[in-house]
């Protein structure tokens, strides 16, 4: 295709798209539009990806946290509205019978869930806050993020130790944080009985389970203090990755059920929250949206490619005359027809490129402007090349296909004719 690299060809070209500035740009418009929608809401919705992605960080998404409740049908001899109890005993009983489980955490709280929180003081100063009593299996369910110290051991646990680890908040009214005074080693005094600080943690969005006014003891602790003895509050059910959560969900409660004589139908023993299922409905809602940014940024560029074919008719009409004087002096067919499309794929590349680097600034911007914002689910928007090359292609391929009408209109001007036209 030798037309290409002609000088004359691009000089006509250039002649042919500068004779009509206003239709050529509002043509591109349309092109370029589509690609601009295409590259930003592309780019939108992978920032929503990430920025969810950073959210739930260092936590597991197929967990279920699963709490007792009371009967609501009477069954085996017991009557309705008996208090179910959760044991840690009924650890060992559920992951020797569902195997798609990982592991499970167990947990007890003061302070969690509307209930009220314990007093906790130091050096004359004093405040209510929740107190959970966890293991460190709980910290691979949710990751805290430490200022200061460490996390829960097996050694707390296993020796009952009076330490705890605190919230920022806790940590901003018992200590001097302006001049960042270490904690770690100081005691704060719980319910009369002295904890050592062994670490400080924030948290990024507070929530019923976890907020910086919390503070974690050894669950064995927390048992002793209350005289608790083997019950607690929550199970922390984390699935194997290959595993369905809710098929987890509902195997966990029929395992309960059995174990402590309650009905089958009965759906309120044991209340759960299914993470794993609700994170995969947030997947599918950003899959969606990725593909429903690429059919509409398909069907934006396709209408505005189809504008570019309407144009070049026009332009082909006009251009009957001086099409006719190439064909008199000796332009073949094939000349006529390449210089058409040519036209069309530069008008289409062009519009394309523009899209997207306007598509690139809006997506820059939007980074910069909430980069730093921790209660904003979106971070560092980005867009697959592989994606916009395709797109771009796709859209050549179009402006090829389309521009084939104008050019084969141009092909059969006959010279004659042409030479008479006005």
């Amino acid at each position: 295709m030798n037309i290409v690299f002609k000088k004359d060809t691009w000089q006509e070209i250039y002649h042919s798209l500068r004779s009509n500035k206003l239709r050529t740009f509002l043509t591109m418009i349309g092109v370029a539009w589509g690609m601009f929608l295409y590259v930003s809401l592309l780019g939108a919705a992978k920032g929503m990806e990430n920025g969810f992605d950073k959210l739930f960080s260092g936590f597991a998404t197929n967990s279920i946290f699963l709490w007792a409740q009371n009967t609501n049908i009477p069954y085996a001899g017991f009557a309705k509205g008996r208090q179910m109890e959760l044991d840690r005993n009924d650890i060992e009983i559920l992951t020797a019978r569902i195997p798609e489980i990982d592991y499970i955490s167990p947990q007890s709280s003061r302070g969690s869930f509307g209930s009220m929180g314990e007093l906790m003081s130091r050096t004359g100063k004093n405040g209510t806050y929740s107190l959970n009593g966890d293991s460190p299996i709980g910290n691979k369910i949710s990751e805290k993020k430490l200022l200061f110290g460490r996390y829960l051991n097996d050694a707390d646990l296993a020796l009952n130790k009076n330490v705890i680890v605190i919230g920022e908040e806790i940590y901003k009214n018992f200590f001097d944080h302006k001049k960042n005074e270490n904690p770690i080693g100081q005691s704060i005094n719980v319910r009369g009985t002295f904890f050592n600080v062994i670490g400080v943690f924030s948290v990024k969005r507070a929530s019923p389970m976890e907020n910086a006014q919390t503070a974690y003891i050894p669950l064995t602790t927390y048992m002793k203090m209350f005289n608790a003895g083997d019950k607690v509050d929550v199970f922390s059910i984390v699935s194997k990755p290959d595993a369905d959560v809710a098929i987890v969900e509902n195997k966990v409660k029929d395992v309960l059920k059995q174990k402590y004589n309650v009905s089958p139908e009965d759906t309120n023993a044991f209340g759960s929250f299914n993470l794993g299922k609700e994170f995969k409905k947030l997947t599918g809602f950003l899959d969606g949206m990725q593909l429903l940014t690429i059919v509409v940024g398909t069907l934006t560029i396709l209408a505005g490619v189809i504008a570019i074919s309407n144009i070049l008719l026009i332009t082909v009409k006009e251009r009957t005359k001086e099409i006719g004087i190439r064909r008199a002096i000796g332009a073949k067919p094939a000349e006529v027809r390449n210089q058409i499309l040519l036209e069309s794929v530069v008008i289409t590349l062009t519009s394309g490129i523009l899209g997207f680097i306007f598509g690139i600034l809006l997506l820059m911007i939007l980074d910069m402007i909430t980069r730093n914002q921790e209660d904003i689910p979106f971070y560092n928007p980005t867009v697959d090349y592989g994606n916009v090359f395709a797109a771009m292609s796709i859209m050549v391929t179009l402006g090829l296909i389309v521009g084939m009408i104008p050019a084969q209109r141009a092909v059969k001007i006959k010279p004659i004719e042409a030479l008479r036209s006005e």
